[in-house]
């Protein structure tokens, strides 16, 4: 049987690049996506390109009822239930505490924690139901364990995604099914260049291996975590930052 893989929010971004990695190590990947249908059409031919299957459908992550018809679409095409999910989907906010509108307090929280609780409970279900084990990795931040100003919504989204990952792991665990979570630092996307200019120079002056990273560092330890080279992995956050958020505050200078 061929290996199955959805990812979230996977027609833009580091999702993209997941699609394409998951690709071209044999999995049929199916994709959502949010109002970006060129993009994701252009995410399905590169992998036809290379000779793999995709598929990307609009959904909204934080409907049941959307993820189901997509759950359902999805498994129809594969012949299969997955054997993974990743919870990439998200979206942030740049406003003080003081500043947050509620809606976009809603529509962070909706799409970056509840997002991801739907997801993984509807491919869990269908993963118990299947008795087939399985994998799921969520996307979490630096901001996982350090408190980042002005992103006050995207900080708790992020902060509860892994404590998410630890219950879920427990729970899901007698059914084979493991869950872990990615930490990136920065990693420079087309949206962090255009956010920031000097994004790379910043960040990589700050971070212990001297640079910024990519969406393809980003790959090798989700496939590590989907495979069953991490077949006793679970409930674990991996960072993936250059050691940026390992080091200390540290007043003194050479």
């Amino acid at each position: 049987m061929s290996k199955f893989a959805i990812i979230t929010g996977g027609s833009s971004g580091i999702g993209r690049h997941l699609v394409r990695a998951f690709s071209d190590k044999g999995y049929a990947v199916a994709f959502t996506h949010l109002g970006q249908t060129d993009a994701a059409n252009a995410v399905e031919a590169d992998v036809a390109a290379q000779g793999g299957r995709a598929i990307g459908r609009e959904c909204e992550v934080a409907n049941s009822a959307a993820i189901e018809a997509f759950l359902d679409e999805a498994i129809a095409w594969a012949g299969q239930v997955p054997d993974v999910l990743v919870n990439n989907a998200g979206i942030q906010t740049w406003a003080s505490l003081l500043d947050l509108p509620e809606e976009r307090w809603d529509a962070v929280i909706n799409t970056n924690l509840k997002g991801t609780f739907l997801n993984t409970q509807l491919v869990a279900r269908r993963m118990v139901a299947a008795k087939t084990g399985g994998s799921i990795i969520n996307l979490g931040s630096g901001c996982n364990k350090l408190a980042f100003p002005k992103l006050v919504d995207y900080t708790a989204s992020k902060g509860g995604i892994e404590q998410f990952t630890k219950v879920s792991a427990v729970e899901l665990g007698p059914y084979g099914i493991r869950v872990n979570c990615i930490a990136p630092g920065a990693i420079e996307t087309a949206r962090t260049k255009a956010e920031s200019p000097d994004y790379a120079k910043t960040w990589g002056d700050v971070t212990p291996l001297r640079r910024v990273g990519t969406p393809e560092d980003l790959a090798g330890p989700i496939l590590f975590l989907a495979g069953e080279q991490s077949a006793f992995v679970t409930g674990q956050t991996i960072w993936v930052d250059g050691g940026v958020f390992t080091q200390a505050f540290w007043p003194y200078r050479e």
